[in-house]
């Protein structure tokens, strides 16, 4: 019984670029209230009359947890706080506290929430950086990458992230009532937030010096390719999966798919709105042989047939519906200001 503690929806790593969006995307919905916790303030307020509280502080923190646990019972939790691959590789001691141990401790404290009557659904996106492909030809014969190949991983980050996807679904097996849930994620490309720090951020980082009429200096090289999902509709993504009937899941983790995109590609299709972009490259050698050894696309066939994953974006539509318009508002907006 949740004893007198209010039921609310748990977001960690509320203030990063997938925990913002996620909010905005629940500001016009219904259900429990949300709590929130970072390491930061949020940079703007939660989504309206259903954000409660926000907890600033480390997700390592015992404290944190004993004050959060003793006024809400979450039943609904996105797990979204982590070191991302480009940083994790550097700080590899801070990374595995984060990304394994924070992640082992509130799976844990779920599953002691948590009872066949009153289930608690754990929602983890995970990411692309669980597969590993040996060699860019490898990697350029492969046909789209389904959910149970390659599952190599090559860095710190993969590592972590296919851990706690397996550890969350033994964990549910043990019939306690963990409903546990992870999606693995694209490369994302956002309008709306600037990049923090992902592996996969050479594309945003591009688009987003374009429209500042910046140069950038890319640290892949022009044939490297990734799946991109715009960030809506990874969002939307994640919410379908968190919101789906257990009984309509035949997998514990899933691909979310979206269009297959070079470097050279993006760069061409930012100069038609661009003319003046321009785009040097010095490659960093490690980043640049992480992108090689994930999928250049993946299967979703999973998350479509499951639970209606349904990308509103397609190659061209990235851009010129969403991407294109919604940065030079951006950028519009703060020249304005700067004026």
């Amino acid at each position: 019984m949740s004893g007198g503690r209010v039921p609310v929806t748990l977001i960690t790593g509320a203030a990063g670029e997938i925990g913002q969006a996620l909010l905005h995307r629940l500001a016009g919905s219904r259900g429990d209230p949300i709590v929130t916790v970072d390491l930061r303030s949020l940079s703007t307020a939660g989504p309206g009359d259903l954000h409660r509280e926000h907890f600033q502080g480390d997700i390592l923190d015992s404290a944190l947890w004993e004050q959060l646990l003793c006024r809400y019972r979450p039943t609904l939790i996105f797990h979204l706080a982590a070191i991302l691959s480009t940083r994790a590789e550097s700080v590899p001691v801070l990374a595995h506290r984060v990304n394994a141990d924070g992640a082992a401790r509130l799976l844990a404290m779920t599953a002691d929430l948590a009872t066949p009557d009153e289930p608690v659904r754990f929602v983890f996106p995970s990411s692309i950086a669980v597969y590993g492909l040996p060699s860019r030809e490898a990697k350029e014969a492969a046909a789209p990458v389904s959910e149970d190949e390659h599952l190599d991983p090559a860095t710190l980050y993969g590592a972590q992230k296919l851990y706690v996807e397996r550890l969350g679904a033994t964990i549910e097996r043990l019939g306690n009532g963990l409903d546990f849930r992870a999606v693995r994620l694209p490369g994302l490309i956002s309008s709306d937030t600037l990049p923090q720090g992902g592996t996969s951020d050479w594309a945003p980082e591009l688009i987003h010096a374009a429209a500042r009429g910046e140069p950038y200096c890319c640290f892949v090289n022009r044939e490297a390719r990734l799946p991109f999902c715009a960030m809506p509709d990874a969002v939307e993504g994640v919410l379908r999966l968190a919101l789906c009937q257990k009984a309509s899941l035949t997998r514990s983790a899933y691909n979310l798919g979206g269009p297959s995109l070079s470097a050279a590609e993006i760069i061409a299709r930012v100069a038609r709105d661009f003319p003046d972009l321009e785009v040097r490259f010095r490659l960093d050698r490690a980043r640049d042989r992480i992108v090689a050894g994930w999928p250049g696309a993946v299967d979703d066939t999973a998350a479509r047939r499951d639970f209606g994953f349904a990308p509103e974006h397609d190659e061209e539509t990235l851009f010129s519906r969403y991407l294109i318009p919604g940065i030079r508002r951006r950028y519009l907006g703060d020249a304005r200001a700067a004026g």
